[in-house]
């Protein structure tokens, strides 16, 4: 009800003179969802709330902005375009950004505090800067030449970063750069993350501070073993030959080692990972004393992962926990030291749910700290003092993310309890302490507002209540806005699967509509939630379409049963589920069966055309954008996790994993569309697709985008791209009335 007075009340300040939502103006500027925020943190002395803002002509350029706690107000304090006014990124930047999905960003993309909280590191375009809070004009470039990775070290003595492939401090007390690898050239890295690290494993960095700022432990890497893929990339005026190491299914790895190194003596240390060679380095932490390091060893077929201690002055190692699954160890980021105990927090999958677990430093079970039909995202902070770990879960409802408190006693482990109010989705950032956190709120009704809030959840302030009032970008497409419905189905062995639909403007429940359905359908992904939703959904939907996505077995933020289902043969459970919900679409009065398509992008544009190999008969057209066709083409993490080995050892788990042994069902009109530089899923999985179609006389439109990578991220091109899904579903699907 609250939601629903909330809309109305916007409404009613809507001012007359209301417009039709376009694809134009969801490309333009300013954002439609007001003045959102990114990359929030609170300042270590607790006084600043940090963010990055786009600009108001301009909401792909970054500045870093921030809010006083004591006199509540709020100012940009740099200017990404006075600190650089024309940015040049190196090669190894663009791939970075290619990786971390901020390819379309420009400005300042990430920044980080000082332990003082008396000034900020800020890189852009390759250089950095030290920004004193009390004087932000007056920032100081510190570093240069292509700097990647940049951190100040946690006692704040330090500046790091990485440069052509080696790790270098800078001591800010005397200015002095030490360079503290050398032999970072040609296939050998040093302090990065590599390729299906940073694509696959969440691995944004390749080293890490002892918390005393004694020692830094640092991937080495060779990726002399990794074949070189030859493949073009188009431009528009250019063909560009690029020689990209990437290890596609059943190829080696690199090689990696786990180093440690004196900031001070620029001293090594090699790591013992053990015998086998063929191995992920997935992570690697201190313990709050800044005496042991441990890391994270998982086995090639992903089915083990080993939490391992070592001494860091003897190099002593011992095994404390050891993950295992018959399918595949989830990879995670939730380890945390405690600094006034002997003991750490692991999360873990083993009981079907993901829950959190107390261990002492010898690897001994203290007790679970979560517990029951339900599981958590992830932490997000560690209150010692208060005795309390905070979580995000979707434990009252699957399609929302609230915050929760537990007790690190293991009182209550059951019953958690939820800090975050109001229903819908909330994504927090916690101060160090635990005292405060930032919370960032929307429902399909409400954009993106986000509060200041203590750890009970009780307001402090808004940062930016963001309201739909006559001023907000939003405010003149009110009087169209659709609202989605949720439900559940059932899949054929009994699970719940979640769906959302937005019926059509003007919706008569006698007429008959067409179907625009959307489909992503791969692992570490949920896209039926309650939020603040698609603007291409809205737009088909105001088009005359009934919109409709539903998260089939395989997606994320549910049980283990749910998401190992795909194991052995990506896309049979996921087309099955889809097709389960095509015909639940096919059952209501509202919906022409004969007029259901289908588009999907990277993961969904596999299961685009899956969906037409087995569904032609009831999906009457598809989308396929930048889609994997041969599993066999993408890269070993990711594919042999899913697939369940290499191409030699379950040949067979391919090929039906895969479209080409498929492809005799693809009857329904099909639009190819893919970028001609993707480096992620290869313009070769389009091309040997093409030649397929082609060689069976199978008819198909193609777009493709000369110098795009995988998103397709150019304002220009994201405009056209969608234009021409929209223009695809009008010719083969007509208008609302039946054809």
């Amino acid at each position: 009800m609250r939601l629903l007075l909330c809309l109305v009340a916007a409404l009613a300040a809507v001012p007359a003179s209301a417009e039709r939502l376009t694809l134009d103006r969801i490309h333009a500027d300013p954002a439609l969802a007001g003045p959102g925020v990114r990359a929030l943190r609170v300042s270590p002395d607790g006084e600043r709330v940090t963010f990055l803002r786009g600009r108001p002509d301009n909401q792909f350029q970054l500045d870093l902005w921030e809010f006083n706690m004591k006199d509540k107000t709020t100012h940009r304090l740099v200017d990404s375009k006075q600190l650089v006014p024309n940015e040049n990124l190196s090669l190894e930047e663009k791939a970075r950004r290619e990786r971390a999905r901020t390819a379309s960003l420009s400005g300042i993309l990430s920044y980080s505090w000082a332990p003082s909280g008396k000034q900020l590191l800020v890189p852009i375009a390759g250089d950095l800067y030290l920004v004193d809070v009390a004087k932000p004009d007056a920032a100081r470039k510190v570093a240069s030449g292509n700097v990647l990775d940049p951190k100040i070290s946690p006692k704040g003595r330090y500046v790091s970063y990485v440069r052509d492939q080696n790790l270098y401090v800078l001591d800010l007390s005397t200015g002095q750069e030490r360079q503290l690898t050398t032999d970072g050239k040609g296939t050998i890295h040093n302090g990065e993350a590599e390729f299906v690290a940073q694509e696959e494993m969440s691995q944004t960095t390749g080293y890490y501070w002892a918390p005393d700022d004694s020692a830094i432990a640092y991937k080495r890497y060779d990726e002399s073993p990794v074949p070189v893929a030859r493949r073009f990339e188009i431009f528009a005026d250019r063909t560009e030959v690029v020689e990209q190491r990437y290890p596609a299914a059943g190829d080696p790895n690199v090689l990696v080692d786990l180093m440690i190194v004196s900031p001070v003596t620029g001293e090594q240390k090699k790591v013992d990972l053990g015998p086998e060679k063929d191995i992920y380095l997935v992570r690697a932490d201190w313990s709050a004393d800044s005496k042991t390091l441990v890391y994270q060893r998982q086995s090639r077929d992903q089915k083990t992962l080993d939490l391992i201690a070592v001494d860091a002055a003897t190099l002593a190692q011992k095994t404390l926990l050891t993950e295992t699954s018959p399918t595949w160890v989830s990879i995670h980021n939730d380890l945390r030291f405690l600094k006034n105990r002997n003991a750490f927090i692991w999360a873990s999958e083993r009981t079907g749910r993901n829950h959190l677990y107390l261990y002492d430093m010898s690897g001994k079970l203290l007790h679970p700290l979560s517990k029951g039909e339900w599981g958590i995202d992830n932490i997000l902070a560690v209150d010692e003092k208060a005795g309390k770990v905070y979580v995000a879960s979707n434990k009252d409802a699957v399609i929302d993310k609230q915050a929760y408190a537990l007790n690190l006693d293991g009182r209550n482990a059951d019953k958690p309890v939820r800090i975050t109010k109001a229903d819908g989705w909330h994504e927090n950032t916690f101060a160090q302490n635990g005292a405060i956190f930032v919370d960032t709120y929307s429902d399909p009704n409400t954009p993106p507002q986000v509060s200041i809030r203590r750890a009970d959840g009780s307001m402090v302030e808004w940062l930016e209540h963001n309201e739909l009032s006559e001023n907000h970008p939003y405010a003149k497409y009110l009087p169209d806005h659709l609202t989605p419905e949720y439900g559940t189905i059932k899949a054929k062995d009994g699970q719940t699967l979640y769906y959302s639909i937005i019926k059509p403007a003007n919706f008569d429940p006698a007429k008959r509509y067409p179907v625009f359905l959307f489909t992503y359908g791969g692992p570490h992904s949920q896209r039926v939630t309650r939020q603040w939703g698609n603007y291409f959904d809205q737009y088909m939907a105001q088009q005359g379409f009934v919109v409709f996505r539903l998260d089939n077995r395989g997606s994320s933020r549910r049980e283990r049963a749910f998401t190992d289902v795909i194991y052995g043969n990506l896309g049979q459970h996921e087309v099955e589920d889809q097709l389960t919900g095509v015909d639940w679409l096919a059952q209501q009065s509202f919906v022409d069966p004969k007029r259901i398509g289908v588009f999907g992008w990277s993961y969904g544009g596999f299961m685009t055309l899956r969906l037409l190999e087995a569904g032609s008969d009831k999906i009457a057209m598809g989308v396929s954008v930048a889609p994997v066709t041969d599993w066999a083409l993408y890269d070993t993490h990711y594919t042999e996790q899913f697939v369940g080995g290499t191409p030699k050892q379950v040949p067979q788990a391919y090929q039906q994993s895969g479209v080409f042994a498929h492809l005799d069902g693809l009857k329904s009109p099909l639009l190819l569309v893919h970028g001609m530089a993707d480096d992620n899923v290869l313009f070769t999985n389009t091309t040997r697709l093409i030649d397929a179609l082609v060689n069976r006389n199978v008819k198909f439109e193609l777009m493709t985008y000369p110098g795009a990578k995988h998103g397709i991220s150019s304002r220009a091109g994201q405009r056209h791209v969608y234009g021409l899904i929209e223009a695809f579903f009008k010719k083969n699907l007509g208008g609302t009335e039946p054809k």
